[in-house]
């Protein structure tokens, strides 16, 4: 199962992007992670790596991964938590990226729990909804979810790691069928941390 890294941070893998990226692009870019950043300042992640690792493992996996080229996806990609873990609203998304970046980040924001609504009705919702997304958001979630799972063994609390294990396989791989290489990253997933839920064999098959 090919994981995806970012420790190196932006600068180097803005470099190692320019043979695939245009100077105007990389440019876009530099100002999305330097809003990213901005806003997610020092938060970290459960396992304790800085946030931005995430946003850039994300990115890695559209880019090197996908081969996607489209400045307003990667873009999405590191600002898809901004609006959900963040202060700054879409709006701000909006008049700083423009229109289709804003309508991508806000496909893959958690919209807050509805009255009456328990977190667990929300998050259910918020996920099948997604199957109603353009390609563009699913591959942004894809991503995202990709880098939040590659290492589920590292999450400090055992039972997030089967929750998490299970709620990936009910919305998301469905999703991942859009996309073969999606599709074939999350089966070898699936065979790689099935035990967290007894189905490891049936995954396999």
């Amino acid at each position: 199962m090919e994981t995806f890294t970012a420790k190196e941070g932006w600068p180097a893998l803005r470099a190692a992007w320019a043979a695939r990226l245009g100077p105007a692009e990389l440019a876009a870019l530099d100002e999305a992670v330097a809003f990213a950043a901005h806003w997610h300042g020092g938060q970290s992640r459960p396992a304790g790596e800085p946030y931005l690792e995430h946003l850039l493992e994300a990115t890695r996996v559209l880019v090197e991964a996908v081969g996607v080229t489209d400045v307003d996806v990667l873009r999405a990609a590191v600002l898809h938590d901004v609006v959900e873990d963040t202060a700054c609203t879409l709006a701000e998304v909006r008049d700083r990226f423009g229109e289709r970046v804003a309508v991508l980040v806000d496909w893959v924001t958690k919209p807050p729990r509805g009255e009456g609504q328990s977190r667990q009705e929300a998050r259910a919702a918020y996920l099948e909804r997604l199957d109603g997304a353009p390609d563009e958001a699913v591959q942004v979630k894809l991503a995202d979810r990709l880098s939040n799972v590659q290492r589920l063994g590292t999450h400090p609390r055992p039972e997030k790691r089967r929750d998490y294990y299970r709620e990936t396989v009910r919305f998301i791989v469905p999703l991942a069928e859009r996309h073969p290489w999606f599709r074939d990253w999350f089966g070898a997933w699936r065979a790689e941390f099935g035990h967290l839920d007894g189905t490891a064999a049936a995954a396999r098959d």
